[in-house]
């Protein structure tokens, strides 16, 4: 939902030795601490900012990515990420950030990646690389109402979350009746507390943290004056521009998660449907 990198190191394997794995959050340290497999042999071959370490940048947009758990993340692109970490003898630390800190961090050579259900975007494209599709996401319009359409909307004291794809067409439609947040966390809280009638999300994220409640979670109408609604998004890890290795490794694995149910299982295990590993031939959205 959006530089040049310092100190590359080749990844290799950890022979024996065990990683601690580091959770920064913004209001300090801690987590807790995971081992690189002993005797492993990596898949592939490449650089990241610290040796035998996925530097990933990570915020709270559950069920897809969280900022708890043992080490530091939790949820489907978590999950996703644990198996190709597996399998490159790597292990990972986790950088706690919101929406719009993370693809600086990944530019500026501060993480190898994020995580997050990243959308495949032609903007997007040109200042990360985005790795091979790991599942759809459409946009959800969130409202004890039932709305579903951008029409709708208007009129009414909307919120989403800054850095989300859809937020500039959306500001040129409902202006100042559009409330920004640093994350879908706090937007539901207001949500809930009636300081804004409607919240545009993630649908699969408004799924999860609407179960079970009366407010409904609708697919938006796709409108012309919001690129976002028009079709599903797939969801990516956005990573470094000159990581052409790790994208290569990266884009391997993926491709074998899918094949062998690894992401389809990850999915239904975090409440999502199967269908979402769909995601059919990589494309980019506006």
């Amino acid at each position: 939902m959006s530089r040049s990198r310092v100190g590359s190191a080749v990844s290799t394997a950890l022979i024996g030795a065990a990683a601690v794995l580091l959770l920064t959050t913004a209001c300090g340290g801690g987590g807790g601490g995971t081992e690189a497999a002993g005797n492993c042999t990596p898949k592939h071959q490449f650089s990241t900012i610290d040796k035998g370490t996925l530097t990933v940048g990570v915020y709270d947009l559950p069920p897809y990515a969280m900022t708890t758990g043992p080490d530091g993340m939790s949820g489907v692109d978590a999950d996703v990420l644990r198996e190709i970490a597996k399998r490159e003898c790597l292990t990972i630390t986790a950088q706690a950030g919101n929406t719009a800190s993370l693809i600086p961090s990944v530019q500026q050579g501060r993480a190898d990646l994020a995580i997050g259900d990243w959308y495949r975007t032609v903007p997007r494209s040109k200042v990360v690389n985005l790795s091979a599709p790991l599942y759809l996401d459409q946009m959800g319009i969130v409202s004890d109402a039932g709305l579903s359409s951008v029409t709708e909307l208007q009129g009414k004291k909307v919120g989403t979350v800054d850095g989300y794809l859809w937020v500039k067409d959306l500001q040129q439609v409902l202006g100042d009746s559009l409330r920004l947040y640093p994350s879908a966390v706090d937007m539901n809280q207001d949500l809930k507390a009636g300081r804004i009638e409607v919240g545009v999300d993630s649908y699969g994220s408004a799924l999860f943290t609407h179960k079970g409640v009366a407010t409904k979670v609708l697919v938006a109408q796709s409108d012309d004056r919001v690129a976002a609604s028009k079709e599903a998004a797939q969801a990516t890890f956005p990573m470094a521009k000159d990581n052409q290795d790790m994208l290569k490794a990266f884009d391997e694995t993926i491709a074998e998660l899918h094949k062998d149910g690894t992401i389809t299982k990850i999915l239904e295990a975090n409440g999502l449907p199967a269908s979402a590993e769909q995601t059919g031939a990589p494309r980019l959205i506006p």
